[in-house]
């Protein structure tokens, strides 16, 4: 299904939590009404200590504060700020709580992986930043390196009825009907800039690909160049082909992923692309500056797209993701100034010549991890797309 962009909006663009975190404290701040905040993460650090007791001050106040996270991201949220937003009047819902941890379950990978916020149907936030806090990467250096972006103007109405929807699905099946939202507060939708934009999501229902096919039209009529930065690269057989299909046409298409080890499976199988990559003319930057969560794309200087989803099974074919999508030359133009500074100040080149040189040793961890995902693909029953 084709994304619908509105004229009329007015964007901006969040880098990481340092940009992002003051801007949704404000927005609850300043709310009257309604808010609607949808995480994967919701940490128990000093992160979510501040985004906590910001929505438990406006539900004191009066505001209707929907707070909806994921069963298996969210399962480690501290039980006191449960008890705290349950004690101001908010309503906390959990997406899937995780009771069966049986990992070979199809369904137990289906999680809500969103991140969105809506304050009054006046102003949303949309992108791939959870409520934690940037310098809380265990294992990894900080700070977390990620996008989001502010959204005023037309575009409030799908973001406010996707937020609607999804929160009125889960009370109903956590048999919360009181908590039903059936009239939410009208979103304001005059115009608040120039800006087209649209926002594509995934569910398991009538959205299943509209992201991939929003990425796969925009790469399939690139004609410059194509820049995408995604932290967990582990694409099907159509995207790779779009990818060296637009390098054959002399696009030049740039990829800037993850260049520091978080799941060990994915980063050898991610790996045991690059060859084919590489080989067609495929640009490929590893990100070693800090622990690297962006997902977001800027193709022929005037597409660009920021959001939850990643370019792998897991977002493509599972997980509940929302991107926003935007036709707009000055919003697309920020975006790729902001990563070809990312790139130059905090990647390294994979060399395709070095590449190739690689002894075997260094070679076999790739195609093991390769075949690995390939079979737990297959389990779930999506191999035929990988």
């Amino acid at each position: 299904m084709a994304v619908e962009f509105l004229p009329g909006n007015r964007l901006t663009l969040l880098r990481s939590g340092v940009e992002y975190f003051p801007a949704l404290e404000a927005a609850i701040r300043e709310a009257q009404r309604e808010i609607f905040l949808e995480t994967y993460i919701y940490a128990g650090d000093a992160t979510g200590e501040r985004i906590t007791k910001a929505l438990c001050e406006a539900a004191r106040r009066g505001v209707a504060a929907h707070v909806l996270v994921d069963g298996f991201g969210s399962r480690d949220m501290p039980a006191e700020f449960a008890r705290e937003l349950r004690d101001a009047g908010a309503r906390l819902l959990v997406f899937r709580p995780e009771v069966w941890r049986f990992p070979f379950r199809r369904d137990r990978l289906r999680r809500m992986h969103r991140k969105i916020a809506v304050a009054d149907g006046r102003v949303a936030f949309v992108g791939g930043i959870n409520i934690i806090d940037d310098m809380d990467t265990p294992r990894q250096k900080p700070p977390r390196y990620d996008y989001a972006v502010k959204v005023e103007g037309p575009l409030l109405g799908p973001i406010q009825d996707s937020a609607v929807r999804l929160w009125n699905r889960v009370a109903l099946a956590r048999l919360e009907h009181r908590w039903r939202v059936s009239h939410p507060v009208p979103p304001h939708l005059a115009r608040g800039g120039s800006q087209r934009a649209a926002l594509a999501v995934r569910d398991n229902l009538r959205h299943r690909r509209d992201i991939e096919e929003a990425y796969l039209a925009a790469i399939g009529s690139a004609q410059e160049e194509i820049i995408i930065a995604s932290a967990y690269f582990f694409p099907g057989r159509r995207f790779r082909r779009a990818l060296t299909g637009a390098a054959a046409r002399r696009v030049r298409v740039v990829l800037l992923l993850q260049g520091r080890v978080e799941y060990v499976l994915l980063h050898y199988a991610s790996h045991a692309l690059y060859g084919t990559l590489l080989e067609a003319g495929v640009e490929i930057y590893e990100y070693h500056k800090s622990f690297m969560h962006a997902k977001v794309a800027v193709i022929d200087g005037h597409w660009a797209t920021v959001g939850s989803s990643n370019i792998d099974p897991f977002s493509l074919m599972l997980a509940r993701e929302a991107n926003l999508v935007v036709e707009d030359r000055r919003f697309g133009a920020e975006l790729r100034a902001r990563l070809r500074a990312d790139i130059e100040q905090g990647a390294r080149v994979v060399a395709k010549t070095r590449w190739f040189r690689q002894p075997l040793r260094r070679r076999i961890p790739m195609w093991i991890g390769y075949g690995l995902a390939r079979l737990a693909i297959g389990v779930f029953g999506f191999g035929g797309r990988f």
